[in-house]
């Protein structure tokens, strides 16, 4: 509602009738309305101003160059392999002590096999996406478009 408006009109309407969104009903409400609230005429003269300023403001596309993501040259995409690598290997033997450990301890039986179904369930889920986005990306038609 419009706080300003002697009648609290709503606000929604100005809007709705500038875009041409209203039935004609409310259209023509609402044009009656502005013509006798200097208030709801100034709101719809600023809207058009906005509108206006909106939609012919031009945008400078960026160069193709700077969405590239893919490494610059192949020492940057070897560190980021190797990178990628250790990272999935480091992981992997973190896991593999964590397990180890609890399965040694005296923990019992419950425990281990939260731990161990969780866990294994979580990697099956993760080799499952992996093997999504490998048979996709073979397949993919638009995986030599660029932007």
């Amino acid at each position: 509602m419009c706080a300003s408006c002697p009648r609290a009109f709503d606000e929604a309407l100005v809007s709705g009738y500038l875009d041409g969104e209203l039935t004609q009903a409310a259209e023509q409400k609402v044009r009656i309305h502005v013509e006798d609230c200097a208030h709801c005429r100034a709101l719809l003269a600023e809207l058009r101003t906005m509108r206006e300023a909106t939609m012919s403001t031009a945008f400078v596309a960026p160069d193709d160059r700077q969405w590239d993501e893919r490494p610059r040259s192949g020492l940057s995409l070897l560190s980021r392999g190797a990178g990628w690598v250790l990272g999935l290997v480091w992981v992997a033997a973190v896991a593999v002590y964590g397990l180890w450990q609890l399965w040694i301890s005296p923990a019992g039986l419950v425990e281990k096999v939260l731990a161990f179904g969780g866990l294994s369930a979580l990697a099956l889920l993760l080799i499952s996406v992996a093997l999504d986005r490998l048979a996709a990306a073979r397949t993919d038609p638009y995986r030599e478009v660029q932007k």
